[in-house]
């Protein structure tokens, strides 16, 4: 029998601005802010094998209880044992955690209801171990050229405050008629030197501002905008959205959770505008009459092959292999993209600033032919 959503509890909003939303993008806490996503695939992952080799669930968090090191650890895993001693279920025990995400909350308690835990267990391991993948795949990419691109910018800015004024002050000295590249090179460190401080606080309120607006709507979709217009970063990042997209669909649906339910959580848990927008489009469509691939076509951060493969699972009620299937090849995409995407920039961010060096050089070293007749 189906898992009705509607019978769930909602879980209670903390009064915080903590953002459960955020949760696909950042690292998702389950023992406070040192449980990161790794440390949560193996918490599943391990809890999958206790319960796959016969132990009960109390049994088995006890043992994982005995493993912690850290206190936040042992007092929420002993909470647990202490909640399931008493009668509750594991997602009651967590219901008003917020280090939990609603995901996680309403996946368990699928799994509860519909006699499949230990699945929906082994299901959120692998659904942590793949986002681990692709947040290692995309820093591993992105590394190098963030490296270098700081390296050179910061060598570009104290050529800027240091040795740009001290070039300067010699043609100065000695009445030197500067070249109109050497000008504007002289004029942009002024600019600089003057209003330094004002750029610096010009950043930091930028950061401060981005943290207040990040929650926003109107910020949300424009960014969105943005990001998809990146060439190369903007299709990695839809399709790692979209591959979020299909692994938290591929866990609700080995669960045996309707179509529309489905839709209904993976749209609480992914913060990327252009697809919250097409999920809520799709869950009325989908109360209109249509299935899921007809309701998902309208909007482009699908592609084409995923409403195809789509039409194909609902044809021959193979749902579970197909998103099963996408998220395996959204994965070897992103991938493939990561690296794609790291040897385009490398060499991109190499020969732009090093242009930007070069100009500044040349700049400096051209009135030091006209000093030299001087001093002649």
């Amino acid at each position: 029998m189906a898992f009705k959503l509607d019978k769930v509890k909602p879980r209670e909003k903390s009064t915080s601005n903590f953002d459960l939303d955020a949760l696909l993008k950042t690292e998702i806490s389950l023992f406070g802010n040192s449980f990161s996503n790794k440390k949560k695939e193996a918490f599943y992952t391990e809890l999958s094998v206790l319960l796959s080799a016969g132990i009960s669930l109390k049994e088995s968090l006890n043992l994982l209880l005995e493993e912690q090191k850290k206190e936040k650890d042992k007092l929420l895993l002993g909470t647990m044992v202490n909640d399931l001693v008493a009668g509750k279920s594991l997602s009651n025990s967590i219901e008003n955690v917020k280090d939990f995400s609603e995901y996680e909350y309403y996946s368990l308690k699928i799994g509860e209801e519909t006699g499949s835990l230990q699945k929906v267990i082994k299901e959120l391991g692998l659904f942590f171990r793949r986002k681990n993948e692709q947040r290692r795949t995309v820093l591993n990419a992105l590394s190098y050229p963030i490296v270098v691109l700081t390296t050179a910018t910061l060598a570009v800015l104290f050529m800027l405050r240091y040795v740009v004024p001290m070039f300067a002050d010699i043609f100065k000295q000695n009445q030197v008629e500067l070249p109109w590249l050497t000008k504007m090179v002289v004029k942009a460190s002024n600019l600089f030197q003057e209003y330094f401080w004002s750029f610096a606080i010009g950043i930091v309120a930028l950061f401060v501002v981005r943290k207040i607006v990040s929650k926003k709507v109107w910020y949300k979709k424009y960014s969105a905008k943005f990001l998809l217009r990146i060439p190369f970063v903007g299709e990695l990042m839809r399709k790692m959205y979209i591959g979020q997209f299909t692994q938290a669909v591929a866990l609700l649906t080995t669960a045996k959770v309707p179509v529309l339910n489905s839709i209904k959580l993976t749209n609480k848990m992914i913060d990327f505008h252009p697809l919250q927008v097409a999920l809520t489009d799709a869950e009325s469509r989908i109360l209109s009459g249509d299935n899921l691939s007809e309701s998902l076509k309208p909007h482009k951060v699908f592609d084409n092959k995923m409403i195809s493969l789509l039409k194909v699972a609902e044809e021959t009620n193979q749902n579970e292999f197909i998103f099963e299937r996408l998220t395996t090849q959204y994965n070897e995409e992103i991938q493939y993209k990561s690296k794609m995407l790291s040897t385009v920039l490398e060499p991109l961010i190499i020969v732009f600033l090093g242009a930007f060096v070069a100009i500044i050089l040349i700049a400096m070293y051209l009135p030091m032919f006209t000093l030299s007749s001087v001093l002649g």
